[in-house]
């Protein structure tokens, strides 16, 4: 019989060791399905995870890494706060969305004038956006008690169809010819997201990730705030003794996290993306979820997830080029990259035991 015991307090070893133990049963896992599809597991695994840095084309995938991992690691960033807090913003795709529309808009608006504070404007913009849109749970938590992870899961869905609506109507390029879609946003100097290096994917929101991982730093490190997002995580009771209003933490936490968002929306459609298109959503919000966890909800480590999980979307894209791999076969990996973090994070609180020979303990 396999019992669980619960461990006087979290083992510090298990906290580190979860997510690599995560990566690779998903390694092995991935393999045999990839195996499953008749693929060669060993060169598919290659394939993903060792040719994006290593192959004769590295020089040309390496950007790409960091334009992926810039979104994701800023939107994660963002929910970290909430998910420490116990706040479950699960809806940052619908913020990330929302961010893109209000940043573009307003670049669009000044069109085609030229002028150094369109860009900005667009920025503040975007994440404007995106914290308002996160408000709407935070505040019907708040006020009325609803399940914020509904709340903000089913504004996704409204969001995406306001982007439809924008990329066929009040956005849509005048000169497009009836196709779909807004002007090209990096074809427009003074509202464009531009590389700030030449052949090196750093962009702004390059920058703005980097900067988001060492203000979160702080905050969670040094700063009262981050105490109080810890303390009302752990024990939502000490914290109220404590002094910490659950309600205005709902609320900071929420608009935090869609402000990232919103930020992260704006740069990918000013940069990489270039224009508000029905399809200019790629499920960001809800990948950096997935982020946020492996990376412990620590900033250091959501910047090193980032950039593993941009690997997987660059080596997934060779993979479906040079090895006609099905798209879904690569998000069913991404996934059971949580499934299986989730699975063995139950070792960081619990020790498995062995009943029977009454021996061993992991």
């Amino acid at each position: 019989m396999i019992t669980l015991e619960k461990r006087p307090h979290s083992s510090r070893m298990w906290t580190f060791a979860t997510p690599v133990l995560a990566v690779v049963l998903t390694m092995v896992c991935g393999g045999l399905l990839f195996a499953a599809l008749g693929k060669n597991p060993f060169e598919t695994i290659r394939t993903i995870f060792l040719d994006p840095l290593f192959s004769e084309f590295a020089w040309f995938y390496r950007p790409q890494i960091l334009i992926k991992a810039a979104p994701l690691v800023l939107i994660a960033i963002g929910l970290s706060f909430g998910f420490r807090a116990g706040i479950w913003n699960i809806g940052a795709e619908g913020q990330y969305i929302i961010g893109a529309i209000c940043g573009a808009a307003v670049g669009l608006a000044f069109y085609p004038a030229e002028s150094f504070i369109i860009f900005p404007l667009m920025v503040i913009a975007g994440a404007i956006g995106g914290c308002l849109w996160a408000m709407i749970p935070g505040i019907l938590r708040v006020k009325f008690g609803t399940n914020e992870i509904l709340v903000s899961l089913m504004l996704v869905y409204v969001a995406e169809q306001l982007l439809a609506s924008m990329a066929l109507g009040a956005l849509r390029n005048p000169d497009g010819q009836g196709f779909p879609g807004s002007r090209n946003l990096s074809r427009y100097p003074s509202a464009a997201n531009l590389e700030l290096i030449d052949g090196t994917g750093m962009h702004w929101g390059v920058v703005a990730a980097l900067i988001a991982v060492i203000f979160a730093y702080i905050a969670l490190s040094r700063h009262i705030f981050g105490f109080q997002v810890r303390l009302a995580g752990q024990s939502p009771r000490a914290a109220r003794f404590a002094g910490v209003n659950p309600g205005i933490l709902v609320l900071i936490c929420m608009g935090l996290s869609g402000g990232l968002a919103g930020l992260a929306g704006l740069f990918e459609v000013a940069g990489p993306a270039g224009q508000i298109s029905i399809d200019f959503n790629v499920g960001y919000g809800f990948t950096a979820i997935i982020v946020a966890f492996l990376g412990r909800l620590h900033p250091v480590g959501i910047l090193l997830a980032g950039g593993l999980m941009a690997l997987t979307y660059i080596g997934g894209e060779i993979a479906q080029s040079n090895l006609g791999l099905p798209l879904a076969a690569i998000q069913l990996m991404q996934g059971m990259l949580l499934f299986f973090l989730l699975a063995v994070d139950v070792l960081t609180n619990y020790r498995v035991r062995f009943a029977a020979s009454g021996q061993g303990a992991l």
